[in-house]
């Protein structure tokens, strides 16, 4: 019954961020455009908020660092899916790594979301520091985060100037200007 309870409060918790949430035509576009915009944009997950401060994109079929580089996968199938979905993997034997799918489907691409802004003020700097604050493991993969009433993006954003750099934590690809940042001064 408490869970009942709790489960209800947090959809109705959640009602009033769910005006402003992103739905496909926002996800639906080129994975380097997303992954800029999504800078300053609010990721919820159940009672949890935060300002997206860091995104990294992984595209197509060129693009070494992306997991659908060598084919399609069952681990990497939701890539080639509909745009909006979560694909959430675990890395390392202890990280949770969340992605949101991006562009047409067939096309395999999706972005990190590799930081984030508590409101607080608490700056979470790495995908796995992200996902352990909104505890998402891969339970959560495949969500469908333009219809989900517990995992999405709202547009009640926070303005951030955006930096663009090299992407961090692969060893190919590297070259590629395809992280952003939100230029937060600490």
């Amino acid at each position: 019954m408490v869970q009942n309870m709790i489960a209800g409060m947090i959809k109705l918790f959640n009602i009033f961020t769910m005006n402003n949430k992103l739905g496909i035509n926002f996800f639906d576009r080129n994975t380097l455009l997303v992954a800029k915009e999504l800078i300053g944009k609010e990721l919820v997950y159940e009672n949890k908020h935060l300002w997206i401060t860091e995104t990294e994109a992984y595209m197509g079929f060129d693009d070494p660092a992306s997991h659908a580089y060598k084919g399609r996968t069952p681990r990497n199938a939701i890539m080639y899916g509909k745009a909006g979905f979560s694909y959430i993997y675990f890395i390392y034997g202890m990280y949770h790594c969340l992605n949101i799918v991006t562009e047409k489907e067939g096309y395999p691409a999706a972005v990190l979301i590799r930081g984030g802004l508590l409101h607080d003020g608490t700056y979470l700097n790495g995908p796995g520091k992200l996902c352990r604050y909104l505890n998402l493991t891969t339970a959560q993969n495949k969500i469908n985060m333009t219809s989900s009433s517990l995992l999405f993006v709202t547009d009640n954003s926070h303005f951030f100037k955006i930096k663009t750099t090299p992407r961090i934590g692969i060893k190919v690809g590297v070259e590629l200007p395809w992280r952003f940042i939100a230029d937060i001064k600490k």
